[in-house]
Order: C-alpha cells, then structure tokens, then sequence
C-alpha cells in the first residue's frame, strides 16, 4: 500500500481569512508528485486541544500527518507541544538547533529572546529538519506503532526547501517509495469544460494509469494527465499516447502546455513570425498589457498599450470619433473598432486588441447589462468583432476579459501561422 497522509495547516489567521493558505497547495502537489498520497486537508486556528484532536483523528486513518505553521516563538504557537500530546512524548531540548539559533541571531546583530530557546525543542527521538533559512526546525516524530507527525514552519521560504530537500527524500527511503506521479497539464482557451469531457469522455475511463482530470479556471481549461511510474522515462512511455490522442481531439484549442501562459503563447507566434502587437484597453484596466509584459522577452513582440477610461482619452490618444461615441456609446462595437484600429496605426504594429464593457457594479443597464465587453482585433487592417457577458463581480469582470482577448488573439493567430 502506498504511503498515505493528511495535511494540517494550523493559524488562527487562516480560519480568519486573514491570510491565503498557499502552503497546503504547495505540499499536496509536492507530495503527490513524489507518490505520497494526499487523503485528506485541513486548517486549524491556534488552540492546542484542538490541534491535538485533529492528529489524533487523522492518525487513525492514516500512516503519517504533515503540518505547517505554529513553530514560532508566541505563546500561540502550539504545534510543537499538541504533536507531543498526540504522541505521548515528552519534549527534548535539541542542543544543535539551538547553536544554530543563536548563531542565526549573531549574524544578523540581533539579541536573541529567551522565548525563541522555546523554538529549539523537539518531541523526544524526533528526526529534526534543519532550517537554515530561519529559527525553527521542523521534525518528523513518531508513536509507539510507528504513525509518525511531521511538522514544518509556515513560512513559505522555509518550509518549501524543508520539505522538498529534507522530508520528501527522507519519507520515500524510509517507507521504500520508488513510484512517483508525473504530470502533463494541457492548457486550453475558448471550450468549456463540459465541451472537453464530451471530446475525451472515453479517454476519462480508458484506465486507471495515466489518469485524466479537468480543471476550469477563469475562461481557461486545463487537461491534467497523471502517471505513476519509476522514472521520468517510464512515465512520459505512458503519457504521450493519451497525451497524442488529446491533442488530436482538442486539435485548435491548445495554446501549450505545463508552465506555458496564454501571454507566452501568443508571443510565440508573434515573434517567429516578426509581428508585434498593441493594446486598447478600457474596462480591462492594463491588465492585457500587464499579462503580454510578464513574459520576459516580450519587448520584441509588444510595443505598448493604451488604457483609455476616459471618453476624452479615447478620442485624444486613439482617434475614436466624438460622433461615434455620442450615437453608439464608448461600450460598443463601433467604439471597439476605432479603439483597435487607433492603437495599431498610431503605436505602429501588425496587430492589435482593444476592450471595452461595464465591469460594474455600477453602470449597467437593460440593453449595455454589468459583464457586457466587445472586443475589437485589427490584424494588419482586417477588423473582427466580438461580444461577451461575463459573470461575477468586478475583478472577474476584469480578469474574464483580459483571459478572453488573449484567447481571441491567439486564436487568430495559430490560424494565420500554425
């Protein structure tokens, strides 16, 4: 049986909302890929009796428990005193983590409080995770039937090199894990989610190894195909045929794949191709441009962006008409066409995209409703035109859009160049 555990994030701040829980994501998907399976996730505040009922619990489903967060040097720091509980051990001062401690402080040129001592102690017998990045060491301490508690700072700088250096090597050799799961993640734009499973329905129940699953994220859709194999050869000899057999079925929807971004894709048309493009955004806010320019080399593809809010931008920065804004509106495909078509010739590029709508919540009406965008596309003196009613509040608006024109734009492009 493969080795199975349950994650335990532990703050008071993530029940809260206070802070976003990236380090259970990070974990899983680490574990996972090391063939470590993942049965449950859980967040709990900073109370100690809970925090030890939550281990207990899990321990009798599972081989291992995996925390993070709670080693600090405060009085609300539990994680450390709940694992003792739940095991029945008694905590041990680890006299090289508390060297390290005080050599940490020393070459920072701060005095080191007594309550940070605390941090050096471990559940007794614990195989301690060094830290050198920080104060706390991890550990990884174990009951009498050999279920074991391995707990880890939530700080995301020293936990992730912890994990992944010390914790993951040492778990596969200890429980002799030799499979790991490999990934394929296929990026789609423009098909739905329900489009897709209807394409690949077949491919979903073909068989346990690979695994196929979708995942749907604002205008996006990614296919992930999972093997588990011994080896990075053995895996990609199990996950190119179904991989092969996707790509022929989702053939023109594609824009890349694992690490690939949309804004990566559409400058990898462009620049092979010695094009380059602009942008004329309203609604969107320079979110389109912010994308195009997160992607490094960009600078050979886009020129630059115009983010026209204002009616008087629009018509001084990209010569839409004063005529038609007063008889169709600034959201229109009228406006849409000016907007595109002004970015281009004035920002002197191949192409261009241009967006305008009501993000809201305020500004709708019956016939122009909140999530209404047009989106014009000049490539090279041809206009298209396109109008969408996207969901949800502003920020969705907003990021739903500015996915959809980079879609729209490499759509039009893998057609002119692939």
């Amino acid at each position: 049986m493969p080795l199975a555990v349950e994650l335990i994030a532990v703050g008071t701040e993530l029940l809260l909302g206070q802070l976003t829980d990236t380090n259970t994501v990070f974990v899983a998907q680490s574990l996972a890929t090391a063939g470590i399976d993942v049965y449950g996730t859980h967040a709990i505040g900073d109370n100690r009796s809970r925090i030890v009922s939550a281990m207990r619990a899990a321990l009798e489903r599972v081989d291992g428990v995996i925390t993070t967060g709670g080693l600090g040097p405060t009085v609300d720091d539990l994680t450390k005193e709940a694992a003792s509980d739940a095991l029945g051990l008694d905590l041990e001062l680890h006299e090289p983590s508390l060297k390290q401690m005080q050599d940490f402080f020393a070459h920072i040129g701060r005095e080191m409080r007594e309550n940070n001592r605390k941090q050096a102690y471990v559940p007794r017998g614990s195989l301690v995770l060094e830290n050198p990045r920080g104060t706390a060491p991890g550990f990884v301490a174990f009951d009498s039937s050999g279920k074991f508690i391995a707990c880890m700072p939530g700080v995301p700088r020293e936990m992730k090199p912890m994990l992944t250096e010390l914790l993951i090597p040492f778990l596969r050799e200890r429980y002799a894990i030799v499979d790991g799961i490999y990934t394929r993640v296929l990026h789609t734009v423009n098909l739905g989610e329900s489009e897709i499973d209807h394409r690949i329905d077949d491919l979903f129940r073909a068989g346990e190894n690979p695994k196929i699953a979708v995942l749907a994220h604002e205008g996006l859709c990614d296919v992930k195909i999972m093997a588990k194999a011994r080896s990075a050869q053995e895996a990609q000899t199990l996950l190119a045929p179904v991989e092969a057999q996707v790509r022929e079925r989702l053939d023109g929807f594609i824009f890349g794949a694992d690490d690939t971004t949309l804004a990566a894709a559409v400058h990898a048309l462009l620049q092979p191709n010695g094009k380059t493009i602009a942008v004329a955004e309203s609604c969107t806010g320079g979110r389109i441009a912010a994308a195009l320019t997160a992607v490094p080399g960009s600078s050979r593809s886009f020129l630059g962006g115009i983010v026209a809010y204002d009616n008087a931008v629009k018509i001084a920065e990209l010569g839409v008409s004063e005529t038609t804004l007063e008889r169709f509106g600034a959201v229109s495909e009228e406006a849409a066409i000016e907007m595109a078509r002004g970015a281009r010739e004035r920002l002197g590029t191949s192409y261009a995209i241009a967006t305008t709508g009501i993000a809201g919540p305020d500004g709708g009406t019956a016939e122009k409703p909140v999530g209404l965008v047009w989106f014009a596309t000049d490539v090279e003196g041809e206009m298209h035109t396109y109008q969408f009613n996207f969901r949800g509040d502003r920020d969705a608006v907003q990021r739903r859009a500015s996915v959809m024109a980079l879609g729209l734009v490499w759509r039009l492009l893998s057609r002119r160049f692939s």
